[in-house]
């Protein structure tokens, strides 16, 4: 079973970058695409965007689209989601999720790393 663990989070200035890591761990690891989600207090879960494993090429949500940037290490079975221009509606709950096939749903989650983007 895949167990993926997200890595990065933490209490942020408004304007600055940060990169937030997801390992995938055990023997049978298999992707499809590895994707990105958010959660803000009070607010539904929402898509940023994800990557085609075997290619390598991230597709973003239409919003997201400009300050996130995913990229994946094969090697290392780990996903990356870089924030560029932080700004405190960006403070969230952040996870990384798996779709093992192209039929498969995001059938493993990370825990989430939280972030925190004071003003």
């Amino acid at each position: 079973q895949v167990q993926l663990v997200e890595f990065g989070g933490g209490s942020v200035q408004a304007g600055g970058s940060l990169t937030l890591s997801c390992a995938a761990t055990g023997r049978t690891f298999s992707s499809y695409a590895m994707g990105w989600f958010r959660q803000g207090p009070g607010k539904e879960r929402e898509f940023i965007g994800a990557i085609s494993w075997s290619s390598g090429n991230p597709f973003y949500a239409e919003p997201m689209k400009g300050r996130f940037t995913i990229s994946r290490d094969s090697a290392k079975k780990t996903t990356y989601l870089r924030v560029d221009a932080l700004k405190p509606e960006d403070t969230a709950v952040y996870y990384c999720a798996n779709k093992a096939s192209y039929r498969d749903t995001w059938s493993s989650w990370g825990q989430g790393t939280q972030v925190i983007v004071s003003p």
